[in-house]
């Protein structure tokens, strides 16, 4: 039998106690030490030591390390990883910038080590559903793709605005479940809750066939929903990703008689399914195979098995281009992704 993955952890604060909590029962890695730069002792699982520094952590000879603290230090801890010949799970976004972000992906590449983004919504069993769905042409043609993220503003969100943060999600599983790249985007940004940064954005943009798509995410709402609405030629999937059902509406194959009702509606109604899907924890399927892509080793891992930095540095192109756009009031044109990695 092989010895467990040694595995460190960087960051305590609300998603950094997730990744604790998970990779202390996950099998096959044995959880080392944790640092957190805010100097945050709760939320550590019982015999997991905290360390003060990154680099007591390299010293305990970790296979991997999961980098959970503010998008702002993703750079600085990332490089300082690659540097040490360890690879990383770093959570979403990758970088705060795309130099940024294209620094790590240049120092994790040169140096073959096994490296990924958190965008765990990939890992949702609705949205992982779909993907299959839309790739084995259920929908047929896929016309537009509709997402909706709103909620209260979570007070754990400081270094960043809604773009960032929340849109990236968006932005990720849209290209993913597609297969898709963003060609143009139009956004537009308000500020109502007294940060720096924006906490609205409605955008539209186009992918690379031509589809549509929409993102409405805010911090504004009483509400909270996280709604993916694809739809195509031969009806809509909705998944809804906070209780991981996916739903499917068919056009309708019978005509209306009523002349009218028929020429306003364009499609008829047809039946409507929910699917029976297992129900498995976006995040430690995420740790599953983070930690069996370490494992197989550089290049050994399945397309899609992990969200690799290549397809990060395009959440973060794409989230700048929405940015961007909104500050300069016009449509933003982009360059396609020189390698759609697996998407």
């Amino acid at each position: 039998m092989t010895a467990p993955l040694r595995v460190g952890l960087i960051g305590l604060g609300v998603m950094g106690r997730n990744h604790a909590r998970v990779l202390s029962g996950l099998d096959g890695v044995d959880l080392v030490g944790i640092v957190d730069p805010a100097g945050r002792p709760e939320g550590a699982p019982h015999g997991v030591p905290l360390v003060p520094s990154l680099q007591q952590l390299l010293d305990a000879r970790i296979d991997y390390a999961v980098v959970a603290c503010p998008t702002a230090l993703h750079e600085e801890i990332g490089l300082a990883l690659a540097e040490g010949g360890v690879g990383a799970l770093i959570e979403k976004p990758l970088a705060e910038s795309v130099e940024a972000a294209e620094r790590l992906v240049t120092a994790f590449e040169s140096r073959g080590l096994v490296a990924g983004v958190g965008h765990i919504e990939r890992y949702n069993p609705a949205l992982q559903s779909m993907r299959s769905r839309l790739e084995a042409g259920e929908l047929g043609e896929v016309f537009q793709v509709v997402t909706r993220r709103q909620g209260p503003f979570p007070h754990r969100i400081a270094d960043v605005g809604v773009v960032k943060d929340l849109a990236t999600h968006d932005i990720d599983l849209t290209g993913w479940v597609t297969g898709q790249d963003y060609v143009s985007i139009s956004a537009h940004t308000v500020a109502r809750s007294g940060r720096p940064h924006e906490d609205m954005v409605a955008a539209v943009g186009r992918l690379t066939d031509g589809s549509m798509v929409n993102h409405l995410v805010n911090w504004l709402s009483p509400l909270k929903e996280r709604t993916t609405v694809v739809t195509g030629e031969r009806g809509c999937f909705i998944a809804d990703t906070l209780t991981a059902d996916l739903t499917f509406y068919a056009n309708g194959e019978m005509n209306t008689e009523w002349e009218a009702l028929r020429a306003f509606r364009g499609v008829s109604e047809g039946d409507m399914i929910r699917y029976a899907i297992p129900k498995r924890e976006p995040l430690l399927v995420e740790h599953e195979r983070f930690r069996d892509a370490v494992l197989a080793g550089p290049g050994g891992s399945a397309p899609g098995d992990v969200v690799t930095l290549r397809q990060g540095l395009r959440t973060v192109e794409v989230s700048a281009a929405v940015l961007k756009s909104a500050r300069l009031g016009e449509t933003v044109t982009l360059q396609l992704a020189e390698v759609l990695d697996g998407v």
